[in-house]
C-alpha cells in the first residue's frame, strides 16, 4: 500500500490515501470503489489463488513491428506529495528566486558548481540537472512544460488537492463523485471492445478512475494469473459458473475471465524494450515498461494510470542530491526510456504528468520548502508542440505572490487535461469537466 508520498496533511498531522478515506458527502449515490480482481478474489473459489509477485521485466516476444490497432492512447502520471515545480522547472532568470532561496537555489548556467546548474531552456527557465535524460525529448519537441498550473483547492491539503485534481474540479468539495477519466470513459464509445481499456497500476482505484465500470487496478500483469493444480480444470469450472448468466455477479466474473485470458497469453518476464531502452527498476520504470507492454500486445489499452510518491519535501530537500533530485533521476530515466522504447509509436501516445500544489517560494529552516500552490505539468507524446515552457508567468515578487508566498495559479489544470482528451479522442469535454470552458493550451498541432 502507498504511504511514501506524504508526511503531513498541511495542518498538522498525518493523513490518509484518497483511496483509504471516506468519500466526502456530496449529495450523490457513493461510488463503489471495487474491482474485479477484488470480486472474484472475495468469492473464495476453493484451490484458486492469485499470484502476486511484482515482476522485473526484461525481454519479450511481442514483435515490435507486427501490425496493430494505431488507437490513440492516454497515460496518465500523478506525482503525489507536492512537487516543488520552483525547483524541478526552474525560473532561474528571476532574482527572487534566488533571494528566497538562499540554500536550495539552482545555479545559473556558468555558475559555481556545474552539479548544481540548471540546464538551459529558454533563457529564463532551465531543468533541475537531474532531469538531464529529458532534455533530448524537450529539443526534440516531444516534451512540453506547462508552469504555474493548478486547480483552485486551497486547501494545501494533499488529501483534498489530489481529491480536487482527479475529480476533475476546481476546488472544494462539490461536483461530480466519479473521477475526470472515469467520465470520459462514460461517455465516449470504446475505440474497440476490450476488458483492459482502462488499467490503472497500484493496486486500488485511484479517485480519476472512480465510478468506472471498464476498468481494472492491478500491482502488476502477474497479478492476474490463476495457480492451481490443474488451471484448465479451474477456467472450465469458472465458465460453467459464470458464462451464461446476465445478473452483476456472473458478469463481473465472465469479464474477470477476459481479462484472465488476455493477460494470459503475454509473458511479462520475457519483455524486450525496443531501440536499446533500459527502464529503471523502480516501481515506476516498471510500471511504465508494463504499460509499453500492453500497448505493444495491443490488447485495447486506451488509458493507462500510474502515480510515483515523495514529493512532499519538508525537510532535506537536497539541491544536486537528496530527496528530490532522487525522485526526479527516476522519474526522468523512467519516462526516456518509456519514450525511446515506444519509438515511432510515441505518436499515437500522449503522458501527462502532474502534482496536487507545488512548494512555498521560501525555503523552510528545516532545509526544505513547505506546501503552496501552482506548480508544473509535463506533456510528452504525439502531436505535442514541444520544446517550449508554457507559462502565463505571474513572477515571484511579494506583491506578485499569493498569500502566504505561493507562485499563484495562472493555467487551470482542467485546460491541458480537456486538451489531451480532445487530441486524443475527440472527447466531449463538456462532459468531463462540469461547468467549465477550456481555453485552448496550444499543446497540440
Amino acid at each position: 500500500m502507498r504511504k511514501d508520498w506524504f508526511s503531513c496533511d498541511g495542518r498538522g498531522g498525518a493523513e490518509p490515501l484518497a483511496s483509504e478515506r471516506a468519500p466526502e458527502n456530496t449529495g450523490e449515490t457513493p461510488v463503489p470503489r471495487s474491482t474485479r480482481r477484488n470480486f472474484l478474489v472475495g468469492l473464495g473459489l476453493g484451490s484458486l489463488a492469485w499470484a502476486m509477485p511484482r515482476t522485473a521485466l526484461s525481454e519479450i516476444a511481442i514483435d515490435p513491428k507486427s501490425a496493430r490497432s494505431g488507437k490513440n492512447i492516454v497515460v496518465s502520471l500523478f506525482l503525489r506529495g507536492g512537487a516543488d515545480g520552483l525547483n524541478i522547472v526552474v525560473p532561474y532568470g528571476e532574482d527572487a528566486y534566488h533571494h528566497n532561496r538562499p540554500t536550495l537555489r539552482l545555479l545559473k548556467p556558468g555558475e559555481g558548481d556545474k552539479r548544481s546548474q540548471v540546464l538551459d531552456l529558454d533563457g529564463f527557465f532551465g531543468f533541475n540537472p537531474a532531469l538531464a535524460d529529458l532534455i533530448p525529448l524537450y529539443r526534440s519537441g516531444q516534451l512540453a512544460v506547462v508552469h504555474a498550473a493548478g486547480s483552485g483547492d486551497q486547501t494545501r491539503s494533499h488529501f483534498e488537492a489530489m481529491n480536487t485534481m482527479e475529480r476533475g474540479l476546481v476546488g472544494g468539495s462539490t461536483g461530480p463523485a466519479s473521477g475526470w477519466l472515469a467520465r470520459h470513459l462514460a461517455t465516449s464509445e470504446p475505440q474497440r471492445t476490450s476488458p483492459l481499456r482502462a488499467v490503472a497500476f497500484g493496486g486500488t482505484m485511484p479517485d480519476s478512475l472512480r465510478g468506472a465500470t471498464d476498468a481494472i487496478a492491478i500491482n502488476g500483469l502477474d497479478d492476474y494469473r490463476l495457480t492451481a493444480d490443474d488451471e484448465s480444470a479451474v477456467r472450465a469450472a469458472l465458465r460453467d459458473l459464470y458464462g451464461d448468466g446476465k445478473d452483476a455477479m456472473s458478469q463481473a466474473g465472465s469479464e474477470t475471465l477476459l481479462v484472465l485470458d488476455t493477460l494470459s497469453r503475454l509473458d511479462p518476464k520475457s519483455y524486450r524494450p525496443s531501440n536499446g531502452a533500459k527502464y529503471p527498476k523502480s516501481d515506476l520504470g516498471q510500471a511504465l515498461e508494463q504499460v509499453a507492454l500492453l500497448i505493444r500486445a495491443d490488447v485495447g489499452l486506451e488509458v493507462a494510470v500510474l502515480d510515483k510518491g515523495g514529493w512532499d519535501t519538508h525537510v532535506a530537500q537536497g539541491v544536486s542530491t537528496g530527496l528530490l533530485s532522487a525522485n526526479l533521476m527516476d522519474l526522468a530515466s523512467s519516462l526516456a526510456a518509456f519514450a525511446q522504447d515506444l519509438g515511432p509509436e510515441m505518436s499515437r501516445i500522449t503522458l501527462v504528468a502532474q502534482t496536487e500544489f507545488g512548494r512555498r517560494l521560501h525555503e523552510n529552516s528545516g532545509l526544505g520548502t513547505d506546501h503552496g500552490r501552482a506548480s508544473f505539468m509535463f506533456v510528452l507524446g504525439g502531436g505535442v508542440k514541444g520544446g517550449k515552457v508554457y507559462a502565463k508567468w505571474p513572477g515571484l515578487e511579494d506583491a506578485q505572490l499569493e498569500p502566504p508566498g505561493d507562485l499563484r495559479v495562472t493555467t487551470d489544470y482542467r485546460q491541458v487535461f480537456a486538451d489531451v482528451l480532445l487530441h486524443s479522442f475527440a472527447s466531449k469535454t463538456q462532459d468531463v469537466f462540469e461547468s467549465f470552458s477550456p481555453s485552448p493550451t496550444g499543446l497540440f498541432s
